[in-house]
């Protein structure tokens, strides 16, 4: 078991995490998917603690996607559920962790009363200044960038003009900086449209780990494996 890291103080300011898994871990035990997202929302807690013990600035969650709205009405439902019931029954937890929250992607494509629990929970923790859980919810990469670009159409700069931070100035958190870190978990090999601006330089991390399994020691184990590996940003 690993319980601590090999280079205190030598942490990946930004860390994403890919959290799959949770319906192939219900199906293992004949449940059904809904209980493996249940589980899996025990585990993003146990990760954002153990992200902010370790004075990890940035942490970001891909709870729900642009694509995840095909998944069935059910299903659908009982995230939109989890979620509601997650953000605000949670702010003890993250006041007591100084945990800022903030919302990555299109909040207009949610429910009215999950866009007021994200506002609120916004500006109950806006003022904490430990680690800051950025959910991504109703999230996609080539979203976001398309976003951006359609508020960038409206300020009648000239091509020159345009440079890569007048597109990350008009992301959702514009004060987010690249990923150092991208970890995958449940066996799959591919980004799935998740943060594709931000990652371009992140180190990646895919075990075979589904999320509800995965804990904080393997967490810190991936940290330690960041530590390890030597980053040249296409230099020599």
């Amino acid at each position: 078991m690993v319980d601590s890291l090999e280079k205190e103080g030598c942490v990946p300011v930004h860390v994403g995490i890919i959290m799959d898994g949770n319906g192939r871990w219900a199906k293992q035990r004949g449940g059904i998917r809904t209980n493996g997202h249940s589980e899996g929302l025990k585990r993003a807690k146990e990760i954002a603690k153990a992200a902010s013990d370790l004075k990890i600035k940035y942490l970001t969650l891909y709870v729900f996607s642009t694509e995840n709205w095909k998944r069935t009405q059910q299903e659908v439902g009982f995230l939109m559920n989890l979620i509601h019931g997650h953000l605000l029954g949670e702010l003890n937890f993250y006041k007591e962790n100084k945990i800022r929250v903030k919302l990555l992607g299109d909040i207009t494509g949610l429910p009215k009363g999950i866009q007021e629990d994200i506002i609120e929970c916004e500006k109950e923790t806006e003022s904490f200044d430990g680690t800051t859980i950025n959910l991504a919810i109703n999230y996609g990469g080539r979203n976001e960038i398309l976003r951006s670009v359609r508020k960038i159409a409206g300020l009648s700069l000239k091509p020159e003009e345009i440079q890569e931070s007048t597109i990350s100035d008009n992301f959702d958190v514009p004060e987010l900086p690249d990923m150092d870190l991208l970890i995958r978990t449940g066996g799959e090999k591919r980004l799935s449209n998740f943060m594709l601006w931000h990652a371009a330089y992140a180190e990646l991390i895919f075990c075979d780990t589904l999320w509800p399994d995965y804990k904080r020691d393997e967490f810190i184990g991936h940290i330690n494996e960041f530590q390890n590996r030597t980053r040249r940003f296409g230099a020599v």
